[in-house]
């Protein structure tokens, strides 16, 4: 095995590794990453190619990372803004007691920033109107059948399969992860425009939202989902989510709204309605136990 790369990167804010990286974790089942108590781990591609990255806290705020493969180099270049140093929370004040809450409870959350758009679109692609646990699954298999096995000392650690990869799965293999046919024609898509969609990265904000949208099958939720994860987009909020307006309207104005009515209740958030959102979950505030839940379903049945 190649000795890895290696960095220690300084920090002089408040972090917290495992809330940061949260939101690039796909389940606790997720192949493409590793949390342990001393180390998180995080396999992903890359321009060049896969890679595995392993972060540690060292002593007086710093992060000790230690990277694996052809996309060593890029990952490790990229440890500052995937730990949140490119947020930039200005203008930002809490207009809402349970905001506040959140602030408080989220001592060390920062928005990440992935700098590759690939990874988390496939992701959010197949969490299309579906359950957590259904795209879950679908995510556990493509990663575990066609991504790469992650360079570097962990077994049973796994990258995306690459957009190459995507589109030499065969039609059955599909059937079997329990894709229909809606999200991979938007998964095919997406791959054969791989290259152009990493520049949403550089355009950011809602320019490279629409960019995103260019590709048919995504919409402004997963637009969203992915601006939130490869750029730490503050303001990107995930409009036409099942559970998000009931969210944000019973914590912001005590009854569940449509879409347009949670965006009216996030104006005072304007430019950072994702970053308030956020903010909402560290408080503790989730959907109701009596909200309508989407049935879980198995394709391989149909």
């Amino acid at each position: 095995m190649n000795e890895p790369l290696t960095r220690d990167w300084h920090h002089d804010y408040p972090l917290d590794l495992v809330r940061v990286l949260a939101p690039l974790r796909r389940g606790s089942g997720d192949p493409t990453t590793r949390v342990e108590p001393d180390a998180l781990w995080w396999a992903s591609t890359t321009s060049l190619g896969p890679a595995t990255l392993r972060l540690r806290r060292a002593s007086g705020g710093t992060v000790r990372a230690s990277a694996w493969g052809p996309g060593a180099e890029a990952v490790l270049e990229g440890v500052p803004d995937l730990l949140g140093a490119s947020d930039d929370a200005s203008g930002f004040e809490p207009a809402h007691d349970v905001v506040t809450r959140g602030v408080k409870a989220a001592n060390g959350l920062r928005l990440c920033a992935s700098g590759r758009v690939w990874d988390v679109l496939v992701a959010a692609i197949l969490e299309q109107k579906v359950t957590n646990r259904e795209a879950w699954r679908s995510w556990r298999e493509l990663c575990r059948r066609f991504g790469h096995p992650a360079p570097g000392p962990v077994a049973e650690l796994w990258t995306v399969p690459d957009p190459q990869q995507v589109r030499q799965i065969r039609d059955w293999e599909w059937h079997r992860a329990g894709i229909d046919g809606a999200r991979r024609r938007t998964l095919l898509a997406a791959a054969s425009s791989a290259r152009s969609l990493e520049k949403a990265v550089v355009l950011r904000g809602e320019e490279g939202r629409n960019l995103l949208r260019k590709i048919p099958g995504i919409g402004p939720w997963t637009a969203a989902e992915v601006a939130q994860r490869a750029w730490g987009d503050p303001d990107a909020v995930s409009v036409g989510d099942f559970h998000l307006p009931t969210i944000v309207g019973t914590a912001l104005v005590g009854h569940p709204l449509d879409d347009e009515g949670m965006l009216d209740a996030l104006s005072p958030y304007e430019g950072h309605r994702h970053r308030a959102v956020r903010y909402l979950a560290a408080a503790g505030v989730n959907r109701p136990r009596h909200a309508p839940r989407l049935p879980a379903r198995d394709y391989r049945a149909f």
